[in-house]
């Protein structure tokens, strides 16, 4: 891979350990702030259950406008007060569901319930004596308040927020780094192409001037074909970076103007065949542009085969799309690495950038609004690349 690829893995790796390392600090501090919460409000509780009884059992000494200035502080803890039958005496900072009557005091006994076997409750004796013996007591159940529930559910919120922060910040990073990619090919071939055109200028001269002076000699419409051959790839080059405007072509004929040029440059040892309909394959496309691409693809599978193997070529008419599928009796490819051949550094050859599958990939997609992707492969027995272009 690239050195930039390295850089852009680490930095996504480290922006998801900073979002995890945040987020468990938060839980832990959230946790430790929520049960600190918790205490003191049972603590608030037990006062607020003494004041009860000492409003129940008040003399002339009590000091009342105390206690009724503590029942009165309490405006965010639901609380329910209870006998020791169950029965409801009073209750405080409670949304009764259903009517009033019966059915909301049996909400209210049920709530109390579910208090009491959560733990938040407070038992207050009084003075006067139960007809079975001891004292009567009240119960004074209670539930945790507003803020303290929101409170323990703020961390699972900051954790989201942190979330999205890494997906949209590794977005930007991928989509600053592509756009700047493409700037760099964009660059790179059109000066490619202004480099080539003075030098093929000059062959197809010197071409000429050879046709007039040895017009017989066979070797010269060879030496035309090439020069034609490196003017068409200079006008590959040239189009990348702008959108070339399609035009009808038969993909037939742009297979068999591939499969010609690869042959007569390849060992007799690879065999290249091809299968398709008998009727034209009429598409809407930049043949130089689209004939890289499957050039490019019989060139990796010649690599891939080490010079000896066989090629097919399969075109097809199918219900939405035209289909060409690429397959050859290579190496292989391993299925983690299916989608990584079409990213721009990845390669396995000792030489070599790595920028032939991605820059088909950009052609065939960018350009044609179509889709390129390995459809098979098994190590040692060979891979299948297919293209799809939408007929609408």
């Amino acid at each position: 891979m690239m050195i930039w690829t390295d850089r852009i893995r680490q930095v996504k790796i480290t922006l998801v350990l900073s979002a995890v390392v945040i987020a468990v600090a938060s839980l832990v501090a959230s946790h430790m702030l929520v049960r600190d919460l918790v205490k003191e409000e049972h603590t608030n509780m037990e006062i607020w259950a003494e004041a009860m009884r000492s409003l129940n059992n008040a003399d002339e000494a009590t000091d009342l406008a105390l206690v009724l200035k503590v029942l009165d502080g309490n405006n965010n803890i639901p609380t329910i007060v209870i006998n020791d039958e169950g029965e409801v005496q009073a209750y405080r900072n409670l949304k009764v569901k259903g009517n009033t009557g019966a059915d909301s005091l049996q909400y209210i006994a049920r709530r109390a319930q579910k208090m009491k076997s959560n733990g938040n409750v407070v038992r207050i004796y009084l003075d006067t004596q139960a007809p079975m013996g001891g004292l009567e007591y009240m119960e004074v159940c209670f539930d945790e308040s507003l803020m303290l529930q929101r409170l323990a559910y703020y961390p699972y919120v900051q954790l989201g927020v942190v979330l999205i922060f890494v997906v949209v910040a590794i977005f930007a990073l991928l989509s600053s780094k592509r756009a700047e990619q493409n700037k760099v090919w964009v660059g790179l071939s059109k000066e490619t192409a202004h480099q080539l055109g003075t030098p093929i200028s000059s062959l197809m001269a010197w071409v000429e001037v050879l046709r007039e002076t040895y017009p017989k000699d066979e070797l010269i419409p060879e030496m035309d074909k090439d020069v034609k051959r490196l003017q068409r790839i200079a006008e590959r080059f040239s189009k990348i970076g702008s959108l070339p405007e399609p035009k009808p072509e038969n993909l037939n004929d742009v297979i068999q103007n591939v499969v010609q040029y690869i042959s007569r440059r390849t060992s007799n040892k690879v065999k290249i065949s091809v299968q398709m309909p008998e009727h034209p394959l009429i598409v809407k496309m930049s043949a130089p542009l689209f004939e890289w691409v499957v050039e490019n693809l019989c060139k990796n599978a010649i690599d891939a085969m080490d010079g000896h193997g066989s090629i097919t070529l399969t075109a097809r008419d199918e219900e939405e799309v035209f289909s060409v599928e690429v397959a050859d009796t290579g190496k292989g490819i391993p299925k983690n690495h299916f989608r990584s051949v079409f990213t721009p550094g990845f390669t396995t050859k000792s030489r070599g950038w790595g920028l032939g599958l991605s820059l088909a990939k950009r052609i065939v997609e960018e350009y044609h609004k179509g889709r390129i992707f390995v459809k098979s492969s098994e190590l040692g027995k060979g891979t299948i690349f297919r293209i799809e272009l939408r007929k609408k």
